[in-house]
């Protein structure tokens, strides 16, 4: 089993990262604000456009430690790769069912079920805990409209009729998002999904959060050797993680919108950090951006047992283990791709 370990995030302006030795130094007005060693990193995640020695880059890709370098916005912006990992098989594998119909439908079939049966699961959860702070018709209703479109997809036989079910699904799931926010209504509310900017304080958290774990997945996918960026349900473009797209569709929901509810309810961050621009966006303030790194760093802490594997897991070890059941599917070791069900 992978050891999950740990992630150090540089959110710090005006600060650069460089290899002493075994260890990442953070310089800050060239002072040594940190020094960690390497071994003990699975990753590096970079915000307000730090700089990095070639030294530390290099030192990275031999290790296999993840360095991605994030915008204050959490736009992606690039990421370290060192020498392609993993039988080459398996990626002549990949690379020919990407381009096989019935394969790709197939598998993307199963990203989606995953996807719309977790959605579920989150309303189902907001009815079961918070009866009386929700409108439980309309979450149940909305549970339902889920539970037909993951019977729609089971016999669907092109991606462009998967592509429009996973809109639709998205559609119904967002359209009742608002009736999960429980506290702090004023300052976080949901009207529809905003990207590039976001242009309000719930999809700034929501970005933010969903290129954390598309950058985990990718991560994830190379290590079990398969390449990121050529998918089955999301269509190829320079520069676009397309497979680590597909693999986060099921993910999305238990790891990042729980947390964003369970951040925003609990009172863990408020309005007051998030500011608008003159672009139109909404930016997160340094101080909130390390209570969310907090808590998704004790999100991935948690304990939790796999319902296909039946091992008990740590949260965080998640997108590994799916990009490892991918793999084997691929290989032929199993008959399908089993996603991940949130009990």
């Amino acid at each position: 089993m992978k050891k999950l370990l740990n992630v150090l995030y540089v959110t710090a302006p005006d600060t650069y990262l460089a290899l002493d030795g075994e260890n990442v130094v953070i310089r800050k007005e060239e002072q040594v604000a940190m020094r960690l060693p390497l071994h003990n990193l699975e990753s590096i995640v970079c915000f307000s456009h730090s700089g990095a020695s070639p030294a530390l880059m290099g030192a990275c890709a031999e290790r296999n430690i993840g360095l991605c370098f994030i915008s204050p916005y959490g736009r992606f912006l690039a990421r370290v790769i060192g020498k392609v990992k993993g039988n080459v098989l398996l990626r002549k594998k990949q690379y020919l069912l990407s381009e096989d119909v019935d394969a790709s439908v197939k598998i993307s079939a199963s990203f989606l079920i995953g996807k719309i049966t977790n959605c579920r699961k989150v309303l189902d959860r907001a009815v079961r805990d918070h009866a009386l702070l929700v409108d439980v018709n309309k979450l149940k209703y909305a549970s339902n409209e889920l539970k037909a479109l993951a019977r729609a997809v089971h016999v669907s036989a092109s991606i462009d009729n998967l592509m429009g079910f996973e809109g639709s699904a998205a559609k119904i799931y967002f359209g009742v998002f608002d009736q999960l926010i429980l506290q702090q209504k004023d300052d976080f509310f949901f009207r529809e999904r905003s990207r590039r900017p976001p242009l309000d304080n719930l999809n700034s958290l929501l970005s933010f959060l969903y290129t954390l774990l598309t950058s985990e997945v990718a991560s994830a996918l190379e290590t079990v050797g398969l390449d990121p960026y050529v998918g089955f349900l999301h269509q190829d473009r320079p520069g676009r993680p397309s497979l680590a797209l597909d693999l986060m569709e099921e993910l999305r929901p238990v790891f990042a919108d729980r947390l964003a509810l369970s951040l925003i309810n609990r009172k863990q961050i408020t309005g007051k950090g998030f500011t608008a621009k003159e672009s139109g966006g909404i930016l997160m303030d340094d101080e909130t951006r390390k209570q969310v790194l907090k808590a998704w760093q004790e999100r991935k802490k948690e304990m939790i047992v796999h319902p296909f594997l039946g091992e008990r897991m740590e949260f965080g070890l998640l997108p590994h283990i799916q990009a490892l059941l991918l793999a084997r599917f691929l290989r032929g070791d199993l008959d399908a791709y089993p996603p991940f069900f949130w009990n």
